[in-house]
């Protein structure tokens, strides 16, 4: 077992106020949830006082961190994905159509299938650049979200993607299926998120959260929900989950966030009806315009079948 580094950190200005959760994420690069797992085991301290989660930081406070031992190809499970879609591979970027139940990368308390591990089984070498849990990985997308995600395979190409990320030029179009009927049929949301003030597994519409925008349009009308196309600005966890459910047109199926069990059922899905269908970025070395559509998987397929079929009935 490796030797776990002790990081002493001082608070800087721009960060004061925030949870320290949060603030530990950007200073150390690490996931909020590993951050969480630390704070739980007692590994964190706040000018000497273990920390709690709903603690918040001030400027210059001294931070001691106790990291988790450093990820490696040895620890992380290469597990093949038999439905892992792979849509585009060159020397630099991997774009894959990462089916339901896959994680993006290893997290405290997961212990399923992984894009970085299923990549790792099939062959492929990704970039090391980022938090150890999480290299070659530039965007997330849920457990149970489908869809489109681009991998980094080098550190040029890491840095890049990143920074396409970061200033918001990588265009992103879901699917999403709400319940009820959204009025009006087309609009933007803008409202902040950060966890949820009692759930920690939850996110929600808080006052002093991280400004999130949603664009979105109706697609198609059924009794009990709207096919819409998302579009994000931003790239909040949970963001369209929790900007719908913010309007009470939960996203069918997503019963952490208030869908309807009932109409989940009779529809037979067993996750919220969500998926990245689109996304366009700029290859992060020749700069040549990249864009890929994923189709939807059959579960989402046959839940709008059936929607379809009662509408008539």
């Amino acid at each position: 077992m490796a030797i776990r580094e002790q990081k002493v950190l001082s608070i800087p200005d721009g960060l004061s106020g925030e949870r320290i959760d949060s603030a530990l994420a950007r200073l150390l690069g690490l996931s909020r949830n590993v951050i969480a797992s630390l704070i739980e085991a007692d590994d964190i301290t706040i000018n000497g006082k273990v920390a709690t989660k709903s603690d918040r930081v001030a400027a210059n406070d001294q931070i001691e961190v106790l990291l988790p031992e450093p990820a490696s190809a040895s620890t992380l499970t290469a597990t093949p994905i038999e439905n892992l879609q792979v849509l585009h591979d060159d020397e630099h970027v991997i774009v894959i159509n990462k089916p339901v139940g896959v994680a993006a990368h290893p997290s405290p308390g997961w212990k399923g299938a992984t894009v970085s591990g299923a990549l790792l089984a099939a062959g492929y070498t990704v970039s090391t650049s980022g938090a150890p849990e999480r290299q070659g990985i530039v965007h997330r997308l849920d457990v149970g979200t489908s869809g489109l995600m681009v991998v980094a395979k080098t550190e040029r190409a890491y840095t890049g993607l990143k920074d396409q990320f970061r200033f918001r030029t990588v265009s992103k179009i879901y699917h999403a299926l709400a319940q009820g009927h959204m009025d009006p049929s087309t609009g933007t949301i803008d409202a902040p998120i950060d966890r949820h003030p009692r759930d920690d597994y939850r996110f929600a519409v808080v006052a002093d959260g991280k400004p999130s925008i949603t664009h979105y349009e109706a697609l198609e009308f059924f009794p009990a929900a709207t096919l819409l196309k998302v579009e994000l600005e931003t790239g909040r966890t949970h963001q369209i989950r929790v900007h719908f459910s913010a309007l009470r047109h939960p996203l069918v199926g997503d019963l952490t966030y208030g869908a309807d069990p009932t109409l989940a059922e009779k529809i037979k899905l067993k996750r919220p009806w969500l998926h990245a269908l689109e996304l366009s970025f700029d290859h992060p070395i020749s700069g040549e315009h990249l864009s890929f559509t994923a189709p939807y998987p059959d579960d989402l397929t046959m839940a709008l079948a059936l929607l379809s079929d009662k509408s008539h009935s």
